[in-house]
Parts: structure tokens; C-alpha cells; sequence
């Protein structure tokens, strides 16, 4: 038992596919007046979220209605924007483990994918050129753990493949 002024008790995550279910813990510690603590800290998270610019940029002058898209240009946006910013695919990165303060995520590389993918972006290029960088991007090693825990069932390490690919078809 745990409550104010007594010790805090450890409680079982739920068990991931890859995970025995006695090998990972949480604390919790019960405050008088606050609750539980027991948060991650996300502020690199967002750092690098925000690093990819998670927004459409177009500088042509706004049309009257809507920035149309073909279905099929649409399409390619599924599996990016469902995204719900959890962190469980960086929390399970080896990478994102090493190089927390470089390499920028599954996270945030699927999100920069995202607008790379948006037919209505228009800074594919500058997109391109911040993400090709060692750490940025490469550090990927492709073990897809960030696929396995996505609880939306979203594969991260897809967008960072097709990244990749872009940025080789634009080396050649």
C-alpha cells in the first residue's frame, strides 16, 4: 500500500509483446495534495518534434477555398497523420537511448515525413537538407521496436526508410 506520508510502491507496467512481464517497473510516489508523480520528462521530445517544423509551409498566396489533393496524394498521408505524440516508439529506441540529444526520434522523423509526404508543403527541400545529417536521421538502426510498441499501429521506421530513400534519389 502506498498513500501520504508512507513509502512509494512499485507497480507492473503492462507487458509490451518484446517485454517479460516481471522485467520492467515504474515508481510511483504518492504526494499529500498533488497526486501521483510519475511522468516522463518530454521536454527533448518536443524539442526535436518541433525541431522538424510539424506544419504545412507554403508560401504561395492562399487559394479561396482549400489546398486540394488528389485521393491518391491523400493516401500517402496515411499512417503519418494519426500519429498521437505518446513517445512510446523513442521511448523503445536503442538509438533515441544513445544519442537522446542528437538523434531526433521515430517520433519526430515520422512527423517530418508527414509534410515531406503533403503534396500542399512546399519545403520539401529545406525539410530534406535538415534532416540529412548523421544523427538527425541516421542513427537509425532499423531494430523496429518503435513499430512494435506504436499503439496506433504505425511504423515510424517506414517514414524513416522513405526519408532516406528521397534522400538518396536526390543524391543520384
Amino acid at each position: 500500500p502506498s498513500g501520504p506520508g508512507q513509502l512509494p510502491h512499485r507497480t507492473p507496467l503492462i507487458p509490451f509483446p518484446s517485454l517479460t512481464p516481471s522485467s520492467r517497473w515504474v515508481g510511483k510516489i504518492r504526494l499529500p495534495q498533488v497526486g501521483i508523480i510519475g511522468l516522463p520528462l518530454t521536454t527533448q521530445f518536443f524539442a526535436h518534434y518541433h525541431a522538424v517544423k510539424p506544419y504545412l509551409i507554403n508560401d504561395e498566396p492562399p487559394p479561396t477555398r482549400e489546398r486540394l489533393q488528389s485521393p491518391e496524394q491523400r493516401d500517402e498521408l496515411d499512417g503519418l497523420w494519426e500519429c498521437i505524440l505518446c513517445g512510446c516508439c523513442s521511448g523503445f529506441c536503442p538509438s533515441y537511448w544513445w544519442n537522446p540529444d542528437k538523434f531526433l526520434g521515430p517520433a519526430a522523423l515520422l512527423q517530418g515525413y508527414r509534410f515531406i509526404a503533403d503534396s500542399r508543403d512546399r519545403a520539401t527541400a529545406e525539410r530534406l537538407e535538415y534532416l540529412d545529417d548523421v544523427y538527425r536521421l541516421y542513427r537509425c538502426r532499423s531494430i523496429m521496436n518503435c513499430t512494435e510498441v506504436c499503439p496506433k499501429h504505425l511504423s515510424p521506421s517506414h517514414a524513416i526508410e522513405r526519408i532516406r530513400a528521397k534522400l538518396t534519389r536526390q543524391s543520384l
